[in-house]
């Protein structure tokens, strides 16, 4: 913030950042000394004042990521994952690092050593989370920086996406999986998973007034982007929801950690380890194309918002297209 102040013949200038250090000059013109004011004040907004070396070299990264955690975290949707990300980086040497020190280059050989033991993708979202803490801390908390350190690192090339659908006999298995008793309530909940697309956390948040039969939709309040949206049920999602259990406020009254967990033991037991539960969903999307719904149908059922990341969830079998084809010539 400037401060302006008449001494003597001239008009005196003092401008204040955090992690900066005062800038002060003398006008004889009041004009000269305010269009001074906003000019530094401008280049204090673009981050080019010279860094506080004091400040710099007594903050650590750890400290505005704890900070990050506390304040701005829990504000977000799905803040528990970066919670749980960013716990794991305070656990690193590089956090330690003061905010002087705490250079590309160091960040560069960070990403270095995390791509010895997971894909690129998790680093992309890891970076993502820690750019964005920089940015707040310097646009927000008046932490002086010269630049993001971690925008100039370069990423690694995204995961290619994942094509995995049921093969012929994977439904099978898994079905002959689920028959105890203690995967009851397991059976329904894959189905309906593979009939309406729907993510795991969002079928588990579904309450029975968010079901209606009779018009054969569900309602979804809260949804992965935020935007809420009703999706239409097959004749078998329908048939599958009759049959349950209406005693309590959810239709599945079961936690995450318990479906994931679950989930890791029938995969074994049908012999389809490499199968994940958000393969269901790229079946469904693919299933609902092949059934020849168009490109915002499938949208309004799989809530992308973006039909660039829808078409990364479809896999048409090329054995389908080629049975539409010939009914099409020959019809």
């Amino acid at each position: 913030m400037a401060t302006i102040r008449k001494r003597g013949a001239k008009w005196q200038v003092q401008v204040r950042r955090k992690g900066c250090p005062p800038l002060a000059r003398s006008f004889i013109q009041k004009s000269d000394a305010q269009a001074w004011a906003r000019q530094v004040e401008l280049e204090a907004d673009r981050g080019d004042l010279p860094v506080n070396a004091k400040v710099a070299n007594q903050t650590t990264v750890a400290d505005i990521v704890q900070r990050y955690i506390a304040e701005i975290v829990p504000r977000k949707r799905g803040g528990h994952i970066e919670a749980l990300v960013l716990g794991a980086f305070l656990r690193h040497r590089l956090s330690q690092l003061v905010l002087s020190k705490a250079t590309t280059a160091e960040f560069a050989a960070y990403r270095d050593e995390r791509l010895k033991r997971v894909r690129g993708a998790t680093i992309r979202r890891e970076f993502s989370i820690l750019r964005h803490c920089f940015d707040t801390a310097m646009k927000e908390w008046g932490v002086s920086l010269k630049t993001n350190p971690i925008k100039q690192v370069t990423m690694p090339p995204d995961s290619k996406g994942r094509d995995r659908r049921l093969e012929d006999g994977d439904g099978a298995s898994l079905l002959n999986a689920m028959t105890t008793p203690a995967t009851a309530y397991l059976r329904p909940f894959v189905l309906l998973l593979i009939e309406t697309g729907m993510r795991r956390g969002e079928l588990l948040s579904i309450r029975w007034k968010d079901v209606d039969l009779k018009a054969r939709t569900i309602h979804i309040a809260k949804t992965k982007n935020g935007y809420p949206r009703t999706i239409p049920l097959t004749p078998k999602a329908v048939e599958l929801l009759a049959t349950l259990d209406r005693s309590c406020e959810r239709v599945f009254s079961i936690s995450p950690n318990a479906v994931r967990l679950a989930w890791v033991r029938l995969r074994k037991r049908a012999g389809l380890e490499g199968l994940r539960m958000h393969d269901l969903r790229h079946e469904a999307v693919s299933r609902f194309f092949e059934y020849g719904l168009s490109v915002p149908e499938v949208a309004l059922i799989s809530g992308h918002r973006d039909t660039r990341m829808l078409s990364r969830y479809t896999h048409l079998r090329p054995e389908r297209v080629a049975e539409k084809l010939a009914q099409a010539i020959t019809g």
